[in-house]
């Protein structure tokens, strides 16, 4: 035999004669010994490769794999060959903290995710050489004859040959939210993989009945292993913010060109050494770089996992945190992510109306709300009549502790067990009074299951099963009291009542009882219709508001499941992810590849909100619809057919609680309390996060700008230089570094959600931040220039006595850091804005103030930077001019903000428009 990896070999649409010669292997006998080592040999163990661990070595190389970080290096690298050693240590010393936190950072969340995820050895039954034996599941091998029960886990691909009143729960790679019926018959070819009936697949396992069934595909090439190798094919993109950084480094380069030619020609045209002019304006350029974007671009982004990690998301990579905050669509899975994953009864439809239940999952506190009475216990007898079939007919059970409670077996019977609950009914003490006598297990075939009970010397038998099933072998209907025939008429409404239900998107199963002498009496004939009961997989509670707070973020919210349409659109509408009831579904297998859809179809996609029968190829296509349509894509999911999307989209998002190993390897965020919630949260984060980045930038970027321009115009003007070059990297390394982090812990302005996402093109700074760099750095450059001035007239000395530079480096070095109050957001006010309230920003103010203080009076500091004490007078110039800018600064924010101006004034935005 030979294991077929193409699309060609399809065990569903064969007999199961056919697929036992195909395995050439006798159901009876399984394989010999000499077959199994020999396909051992051939196809190896049944497992799946394991995704490859990120090794620390390689967590720590791509803390280094950045533009702004390479061009860091070069000026360090330039800074000794200049003979600029303390320059050229300091730059590699924040290299080295930038890469130190980032490393340990993520490290740290990997060691988390780890954590998380625990694998089991499990072993399997099968039956070689005519006789039944455990082994391994890894040592299963293609033609292996498996017998499975309830409880089992599926340990591979498998054809089933003779199945008894089997159930299997494949949510986890199909998205169906209940366990389905399987067959042994054979089904077309073109049959979706939920639907294959006649198949069980790695992964899954068994919720009722059981199995023979022979192994088809084992590890790679099972379900769960193509999705398993598509992961390690997909490549990994750059985050946004990765990107912009990059970018950003990129054009600072022709920036410090333009900068060193102008020094260099300038000095050159005035008559200065030609080498003394080169090696001052590569110092200059040296300078221009922003030491510390990197670390705090670091720090910020590890705040922002670690204020995550707080609320239950665990984010895997530091660019990843900004990411989230530049989403505009969230596809999310169904079941077990809006959804609770737990069947509860909804509703009960008889003969005399319908009974509403309220009270979700496991909770067994709730009323019954018929013809406008909501009561805890119903005293319609036909309602108490279904609760009783629904409590007698079952094999769950539900037990109740002091903290939790337990339950076992399928969901819809736990469901029944909970309706009962709430009704007054406990099964034990009904099974006192009513013991059971027989019972018929559901069977497939007929779709249906009966328990007898004994009561008062005869047997009350109590049937549950699909609608139709049920309907067609009863003869009367229960009323309020009485009895009435069932007539076909009568039949045709209570078919349609079903149908209403389902198209509702609930789950409908039919109850009827009667009474008989004997056990012997046949189950299913003369039954007494009670009704029928709807079950749902009900919304968690936070999603509801959580969707609506992302719509009025500006994100959409696209579910994306592979359950029916009608349970997908009940859904949908009951969480607000729609207004209306009758939103188009979209079934998966309506997509096609992107690039073959006309323009009027892929619109028609990229704008609907739901989609159904979804398999996961079409979460791909999808993903790569909206990314083309130019969207930031988020996705949500905890099962293993979410694990491609998780892996393709921008941000990946896995449950930790439900999710499998799979899909948390392939996300990038894990949410380890589940809550949908979570994510509205991570956004805010994000949002925060690129707007605190943004002010750091402007912040860094226009005070090494003022620190350049202040020597160039010193230059031009003739004068001696106003700052030394350690006093420059001093201020560079030093005193700019705790305003800037400071910035990056603000918590965000307070309508940051009540705005649109950003478009995903912004770059970090637009032509309004470049302009705003350049007015920036003028104003704090000119007034440095002018306390110079004004210092060179106090002294004797003139411009070139160490008072006279001491008051420039300290009006410039106050004046940058008063400048930390420019950055508020344009919507916020003066004295109470994000910028004022951290308290962040007031300590390093005040760290700052001393640093500053004590490079002036401490001996040591100030004969390396060649400062030197000044008076009264000196001070007040120096605080005179430093706040200069500060009020200009304030004055054109405050203009913009009662304009709602939100770029410069016309003349200033003219003067921007032609930077890139």
């Amino acid at each position: 035999m030979a294991q077929d990896k193409s699309d060609d070999h399809t065990p569903w649409s064969q007999s199961i004669a056919d697929v036992l010669a195909w395995a050439d292997v006798s159901r009876d006998e399984g394989l010999s010994d000499d077959q199994v080592t020999r396909r051992l040999e051939q196809f190896g163990p049944n497992e799946l490769r394991e995704a490859e661990k990120r090794h620390w070595a390689d967590v720590l190389a791509d803390q280094f794999k950045s533009f702004i970080i390479l061009l860091l290096a070069v000026a360090g690298l330039a800074a000794f060959a200049m003979g600029d050693v303390v320059e050229a240590v300091a730059i590699f010393a924040v290299l080295a903290i930038n890469g130190a936190i980032g490393f340990v950072t993520e490290m740290r969340a990997i060691s988390s995710i780890e954590s998380l995820q625990e694998i089991t050895e499990i072993e399997t039954r099968v039956r070689r050489t005519g006789t039944e034996t455990t082994i391994p599941a890894g040592d299963l091998v293609p033609g292996d004859i498996v017998i499975l029960e309830a409880g089992d886990l599926v340990p591979a691909d498998l054809r089933i040959i003779d199945p008894s009143k089997l159930q299997v729960d494949e949510s986890a790679l199909t998205g169906e939210s209940v366990p389905v019926g399987k067959t042994s018959d054979p089904l077309e070819e073109d049959v979706p993989l939920a639907e294959r009936e006649n198949m069980l697949y790695k992964g899954t396992y068994v919720t009722r009945g059981s199995v023979e069934a022979v192994v088809v595909s084992t590890g790679p090439d099972t379900e769960l292993g193509h999705i398993s190798a598509s992961l390690r094919e997909a490549a990994e993109e750059e985050t946004p913010l990765q990107e912009k950084l990059d970018e950003l480094g990129q054009k600072l380069v022709p920036f410090l060109l333009v900068v060193a030619t102008i020094v260099l020609v300038s000095g050159w045209l005035r008559g200065q050494d030609l080498f003394l002019m080169v090696e001052t304006a590569i110092a200059l350029a040296i300078a221009t770089v922003p030491e510390g974007l990197p670390i705090v671009a670091t720090l910020v982004l590890a705040r922002g996992m670690w204020r995550m990690a707080d609320r239950n998301a665990l984010v895997t990579n530091l660019a990843s945190v900004e990411t989230l905050g530049s989403t505009t669509v969230i596809c999310t899975d169904k079941t077990g992510t809006l959804t609770e994953n737990r069947m509860t009864v909804a509703e009960y439809e008889l003969a005399n109306g319908t009974v509403a239940v309220t009270g979700t999952g496991l909770e067994t506190d709730g009323t019954f709300q018929q013809d406008d009475q909501e009561l805890d216990e119903p005293q319609d007898p036909v309602v108490q009549d279904a609760l009783e079939v629904g409590v007698l007919c079952t094999n769950a059970s539900v037990t109740e502790h002091e903290s939790d409670i337990e339950t076992s077996g399928d969901p819809m019977e736990v469901a029944l067990l909970i309706a009962g609950i709430k009704g007054g009914i406990e099964r034990d003490a009904l099974l006192d009074s009513m013991p059971e006598a027989r019972e018929v297990s559901f069977d497939p075939s007929v779709k249906m299951m009966a328990t007898y009970h004994e009561l008062n010397g005869a047997y009350t038998v109590a049937v549950k099963g699909a609608p139709e099933a049920v309907i067609d072998s009863a003869t009367q209907v229960k009323t309020d009291g009485d009895t009435e025939a069932l007539t076909d008429s009568e039949r045709a409404k209570w078919l349609e009542k079903s149908d209403r239900m389902a198209e509702e998107g609930l789950r409908v199963l039919a109850l009827a009882r009667k009474e008989v002498d004997s056990t012997d009496a046949p189950p299913y004939e003369d039954l007494s219709l009670l009704g029928l009961v709807g079950f749902i997989d009900p919304p968690r509670e936070e999603v509801k508001p959580t969707i609506q707070q992302c719509q009025d973020a500006g994100m959409r919210v696209v579910m994306v499941t592979g359950d029916h349409a009608g349970t997908a659109k009940n859904i949908a509408h009951s969480v607000g992810l729609v207004d209306s009831a009758d939103v188009e579904v979209i079934e998966g297998r309506e997509l096609d590849d992107p690039e073959t859809l006309s323009q009027a179809e892929t619109d028609r996609f990229v704008n609907a909100s739901v989609f159904a029968r979804v398999n996961p190829e079409n979460k791909l296509d999808l993903i790569d619809l909206h990314r083309t349509a130019g969207s930031i894509v988020a996705m949500t999911g905890d099962g293993v057919n979410d694990a491609p999307a998780l892996k393709k989209a921008d941000i990946g998002v896995a449950m930790g609680q439900r999710g499998t190993q799979v899909a948390q390897e392939a996300a990038d965020m894990i949410l380890r309390d589940d809550n949908f919630g979570s994510i509205y949260h991570a956004v805010r984060e994000g949002r925060t996060i690129f707007n605190n980045i943004r002010k750091f930038v402007l912040y860094l970027m226009s005070c090494n700008l003022s620190e350049l321009l202040a020597i160039l115009i010193a230059a031009l003007l003739g004068f001696p230089l106003p700052l030394l070059p350690l006093q420059i990297l001093f201020l560079n390394v030093v005193t700019d570094i705790f305003p800037a982090f400071a910035l990056g812990a603000c918590e965000g302005s307070r309508d940051i959600m009540d705005r649109p996402p950003r478009d995903p093109e912004e770059p970090i700074m637009t032509r309004t931040h470049w302009g705003e760099l350049g007015v920036y750095g003028l104003l704090i450059s000119v007034s440095t220039i002018g306390a110079f001035v004004i210092a060179g007239g106090m002294y004797a000395g003139g411009l070139e006595t160490e008072e006279v530079v001491t008051i420039s480096f300290l009006t410039l070095a106050f004046a940058q850091l008063w400048h930390v109050f420019n950055m508020r957001e344009i919507t916020s006010g003066i004295l109470r804005n994000e910028v004022t309230e951290n308290l962040y920003v007031w300590g390093a103010l005040g760290l700052s103030t001393l640093i500053l203080f004590g490079a002036v009076y401490l001996p040591g500091i100030s004969l390396a930077l060649r400062t030197t004490p000044i008076g009264l007078d000196g001070w007040l110039v120096v605080f005179g001019m430093s706040l200069v800018p500060l009020g200009i600064g304030q004055l054109e924010r405050e203009y913009r903000r009662r304009f709602e101006t939100p770029t410069f004034p016309p003349i200033l935005e003219k003067l921007t428009s032609s930077l890139p």
